[in-house]
C-alpha cells in the first residue's frame, strides 16, 4: 500500500500536492477538514475514493473539480494547477441535473452549444441521438424528464457527460438514490461506455463493493480531518464477480480499515 501511484506521479493526468480545507463554525472555529492529501491519477484510470460518512469526501472531489480552492497544497491537471472547474472535465452528482423543460434529445444538445464538436442544428442532433442510444434510449429523444424513470434521468446524465468528450469524469455518488438493481444496471453501463470511449474517472462512493466492482485502484480516507489511510490495487478483470474470494478478500480487507 502507498499513498499515491508512482507512475502516475511521473506523468499523471490529475496530480493532488498535499492539499488542505478547513471551514469556519457559525461560532468563529476553525474546523479541519481535509488534513493534508497527495495523489496521483494516470490517464485513463478509475481512481475510487471511500471512507467514512462525513469524512470530507465530496470537500475533497470539490476541490479536484476546482469548484473549491485548498487553504495549502494544490492539484495540477496535466501539469497546470487547478484555480476553477477545468472544461476538461464534467461532475456527475446524486442530486441529478436534467433540464425538465427540455427533451432527452435537447438536453443532450445542450451541452454541445459552442463547441467543436458538432457545428450545426444537425450536427448536434445527429450527435444527441447517438449518444440516447449508446446508453439505451433509442425511442426516447422526445421524451420529458417527467415521463422517464430515475433510471433512465440517470441515462440522460451520463449521455450529456459523455457528449461533449470530457477527458476527466467526476462521479460523486452518482448512483446512490438508485435501487440495488438498478444501481448495478448504471454500474454496468458506464463501464460499457468507458469500454467504448477512453477517459480518466474519479468516483466518490460510501459502497465498497460499488469501488471493487469498478476501480483500478481504491483510496481509503480516514475520517476527518481526513487523509490517505490506505490504497488497493484492483487487479481483478472484467466483468467481475463480487462474489469471488479475491473480490470477498479486499472488501474485507477495506471494511477493516474503515473499522467495520
Amino acid at each position: 500500500m502507498s499513498v499515491e501511484n508512482p507512475q502516475a506521479a511521473a506523468g499523471g493526468k490529475i496530480v493532488v500536492d498535499a492539499i488542505r480545507k478547513a471551514f469556519t463554525d457559525a461560532r468563529g472555529k476553525q474546523l479541519p477538514v481535509v488534513g493534508g492529501i497527495s495523489l496521483a491519477v494516470a490517464e485513463g484510470e478509475f481512481l475510487a475514493i471511500v471512507g467514512p460518512s462525513g469524512c470530507g469526501k465530496s470537500t475533497l472531489m470539490n476541490m479536484l473539480a476546482g469548484f473549491e480552492q485548498p487553504d495549502a497544497g494544490g492539484v495540477r491537471i496535466d501539469g497546470r494547477v487547478v484555480t476553477a472547474p477545468s472544461p476538461k472535465g464534467i461532475v456527475i452528482s446524486q442530486q441529478g441535473s436534467v433540464f425538465p423543460w427540455l427533451t432527452v434529445q435537447q438536453n443532450l444538445m445542450f451541452g454541445l452549444n459552442g463547441t467543436e464538436h458538432a457545428e450545426t442544428a444537425q450536427e448536434r442532433a445527429e450527435l444527441a441521438d447517438h449518444y440516447a442510444a449508446m446508453v439505451g434510449l433509442k425511442g426516447f429523444e422526445n421524451a420529458y424528464p417527467h415521463e422517464l424513470s430515475g433510471g433512465m434521468l440517470k441515462r440522460v446524465e451520463l449521455a450529456r457527460a459523455f457528449i461533449v468528450k470530457p477527458e476527466i469524469l467526476y462521479l460523486d455518488e452518482p448512483f446512490s438514490a438508485l435501487d440495488a438493481l438498478m444501481n448495478l444496471r448504471m454500474r454496468n453501463e458506464l463501464l460499457r461506455i468507458l469500454g467504448e470511449e477512453r477517459h480518466t474517472v474519479l468516483l466518490i462512493t460510501h459502497d465498497v463493493e460499488e469501488a471493487i466492482y469498478m476501480a483500478d485502484r481504491i483510496v481509503v480516507l480516514s475520517p476527518r480531518p481526513t487523509t490517505i489511510q490506505a490504497t488497493f490495487e484492483v487487479d481483478l478483470p472484467h466483468p467481475r464477480r463480487i462474489g469471488s474470494p479475491e473480490a470477498q478478500a479486499l472488501r474485507e480487507a477495506i471494511l477493516a480499515e474503515l473499522g467495520l
